[in-house]
């Protein structure tokens, strides 16, 4: 019926809704989400995780060197949506959680991601050339892999990880299909952007689309009909969205990190002294207000800004080198200088001026500039800073560093330093506390004051070495130094001064530092520093991963059999190697013909198999390898984002060789029995192990004994 201005009156939206789809996706959900509080306690890695959500809900500063922020941000907003306060002890697995909190909410978020990628698997299929029936069997293998569902549904963050890395491919094929529908690029670069936030294995899928992305570009610079402006438009586009925003929001991703967790916490010491001061408590406490600009007189603490797990500050005490050391080498025997790591009174230097005798600030104070030449005077001593041509007793090839003492021989005092800061922008830059790296070269011997990474045996109390190089490299960290505590002194006399020394005054000045400065060094840190290494029962290599010879067990009951364990559907293990053989061997028995310019497939079907390759072998391969580089304790868990892309491989290969290989009827048919027969072995594994995903019903001790398919797996149980 028309009515005004000639509409259609009712309106009508006609859609089309793919049951099949819906049906996998419901399914994702309730294989994921059914009991999803039990068992009520830590599980496994939860212990791990647990840890910076509760400091996230406080607020509190950290460094996880394992991966960026994104992922623990989203353990963390689930468990704030389900009341979760921070207020738990995540001190050994399987403590149980109290009642009153929603475990539910913990562990909500992954299992969502978890779920989503059932229907993702399919639809991704669907944009890379295969028929629904081999999308429905990616998504029936990804529903029914054992090792996806336990990692889905727990505090754990490989199933968000993968769950960006299959919509990034997906949202890109969907654009790629489709090129005038740029949301799906732009749901990609975000999708990217968050794999790589999530986990730094994301950026090696990032890479890949990136290539793939390229690679298509290109194909479409050489395209005649597309005209100049069309070209230069899309590229642009492209770029913008799958360059220049996933690095913008990776980089935001720091930006919130840094914004909520804005208190002092337990890894602070990590940071450099600039960064400390920007947290609240912590050394803001103690730096707040101290002056800003280092004088003569001043009263300092410099801390070395190299790269190591351990900070430590410039040190002297009353102790001396030994005559000789355990090689036979004399030394100076004079006052030790020491990198310490703690806190201490014995921290506090003294910056005098080599031309006169006042230890205490003037008034207005004279500032220390780049290039002046300064004596440095151990507060609590009164030894000044020295070096000579004698070798350090650690590290021979450099010169000791020590508190100098007039023995009334014939070792000349050498005690003057140049300040040079590196970090300045200008020559006449002013010596800031905190923020100014600077080092100080010795003016005799033009050596570097420098700490070694040695440590001193007992006579030196196992504090770490310091000395004064001159080969090293020019800017690298364990040369630069800075000033973290600070105050005017106002005492000329000893007694008078060690009093000061543990009284420090304040003149309100803070000194900022950018949140650029802040995202460079928390990346670097979170690159470079390593958790020591430790051997773990359940750790494994990556040839391991691929005949899945290893399980870990996750829970366990205490006074039962209800355990769960990471195993994987054994029947889908073997069949997705199997298939990447397959394509191996396909792909160059291909090539080779293609070489001799026979054409055994379609060219559109040629096509078809190019792309299964890049993508399922592809993600495969960047998400597998890198871990052969890594010397960190690696687990089975790593490879599920590999395996993922493996299963993808299965349906593909299964369909290219019933639609392309088998050519009579009969061979069609035997086909779909094997491929039918195959997914119903997969589905009966999955039941066999269900008790072991979920953790019930409760096994005996013999029904547990059967499930130890593989010789090397480790399944507990209890003998009544």
């Amino acid at each position: 019926m028309l009515g005004l201005g000639g509409l259609k009156f009712p309106p009508v939206v006609q859609t089309e809704i793919n049951l099949v789809l819906v049906l996998v996706t419901l399914l994702g959900f309730w294989t994921r989400l059914r009991d999803l509080s039990y068992p009520r306690a830590v599980v496994f890695d939860e212990v791990y995780y647990g840890q910076f959500v509760s400091l996230y809900m406080k607020r509190v500063f950290f460094v996880d060197e394992s991966g960026p922020p994104l992922g623990h941000m989203i353990l963390a907003f689930g468990s704030y949506l389900g009341g979760f306060d921070g207020n738990f002890m995540w001190n050994r697995i399987g403590a149980d959680y109290p009642s009153s909190m929603c475990v539910w909410g913990l562990r909500l978020l992954p299992a969502v991601c978890g779920a989503l990628c059932v229907p993702l698997a399919y639809l991704l299929q669907v944009e890379l050339g295969s028929s629904h029936y081999a999308a429905l069997g990616a998504a029936l293998l990804i529903l029914m892999e054992n090792a996806l569902i336990v990692q889905s549904r727990f505090m754990l963050l490989e199933s968000v990880l993968i769950f960006f890395q299959l919509l990034s491919f997906f949202s890109y094929w969907r654009f790629h299909n489709a090129p005038d529908r740029y949301l799906w690029l732009i749901i990609a670069a975000v999708s990217c952007a968050g794999a790589m936030g999530v986990k730094y294995v994301g950026v090696s899928t990032y890479l890949l689309l990136l290539g793939i992305a390229s690679v298509h570009t290109w194909q479409l610079i050489g395209q005649q009909a597309v005209s100049h402006l069309r070209v230069c438009v899309e590229c642009g586009c492209r770029v913008a969205c799958l360059v220049v925003l996933p690095v913008l929001l990776y980089v935001s991703w720091f930006y919130i990190h840094l914004a909520v967790l804005r208190h002092s916490g337990p890894h602070d010491q990590l940071m450099s002294s600039a960064f400390q001061a920007s947290l609240e408590g912590g050394l803001s406490r103690i730096t707040r207000g101290q002056p800003l600009e280092v004088a003569y007189g001043s009263q300092v603490t410099l801390r070395s800004s190299t790269s190591q797990t351990i900070p430590c500050w410039l040190h002297s005490h009353k102790a001396y080198y030994p005559i000789r050391y355990e090689d036979g080498r004399g030394s100076s025997h004079q006052q030790q200088v020491t990198c310490y790591p703690f806190k201490d009174v014995n921290n506090w230097w003294i910056i005098k001026d080599p031309g006169r005798q006042e230890l205490v600030v003037n008034t207005p104070p004279r500032p220390v500039r780049h290039g002046d030449i300064i004596q440095l005077l151990h507060g609590m001593t009164s030894r000044f800073l020295n070096s000579h041509d004698v070798a350090a007793p650690m590290s021979p090839h450099a010169q000791e560093v020590s508190g100098y003492i007039d023995f009334n021989v014939s070792m000349v005092i050498q005690n003057l330093w140049r300040v040079d800061i590196s970090n300045r922008e200008a020559e006449s830059e002013v010596w800031k506390t905190i923020v100014s790296d600077v080092r100080l070269v010795h003016v005799n011997t033009s050596a570097v004051l420098k700490l070694s990474g040695g440590t001193l045996p007992e006579w030196g109390f196992g504090q770490l070495e310091v000395v004064a190089d001159r080969v090293s490299r020019a800017h690298h960290s364990s040369l630069v130094w800075n000033v973290e505590e600070h105050r005017y002194g106002t005492s000329q006399e000893q007694k008078e001064r060690e009093v000061e020394l543990h009284s420090p005054t304040h003149i309100d000045v803070h000194p900022n530092i950018s949140f650029l400065s802040k995202f460079i060094e928390l990346q670097r840190k979170m690159l470079t520093v390593k958790q020591e290494e430790s051997e773990h029962k359940y750790s494994s290599s990556p040839l391991e991963w691929i005949s899945m010879t290893t399980n870990i067990v996750y829970w366990l009951h205490s006074s039962t059999n209800a355990q769960i364990h990471l195993i994987g559907n054994l029947v889908s293990w073997g069949m997705a190697n199997l298939s990447l053989a397959a394509y191996q061997l396909l792909a160059v028995w291909y090539l080779l013909r293609r070489r001799r310019s026979i054409r055994d497939i379609p060219e559109a079907a040629w096509c078809q198999f190019q792309r299964v390759g890049v993508v399922c072998v592809g993600g495969w391969l960047v998400n597998f390898l890198p871990f052969f580089l890594m010397e960190t304790t690696l687990f089975l868990y790593h490879y599920l984002p590999a395996y993922t892309f493996l299963l993808q491989l299965l349906p593909a290969v299964l369909e290219h060789t019933h639609t392309h290989l088998l050519s009579g009827t009969s061979q069609r048919r035997a086909g779909c029995v094997s491929a039918l027969a195959g997914l119903c072995s997969v589905y009966l594994c999955y039941r066999s192990f269900s008790p072991l995903t979920y953790g019930s019903p409760e096994m005996s001790a013999n029904q547990l004994q059967a499930l130890r398919w593989q010789p090397t797996w480790d399944i507990l149980y209890r003998r009544p």
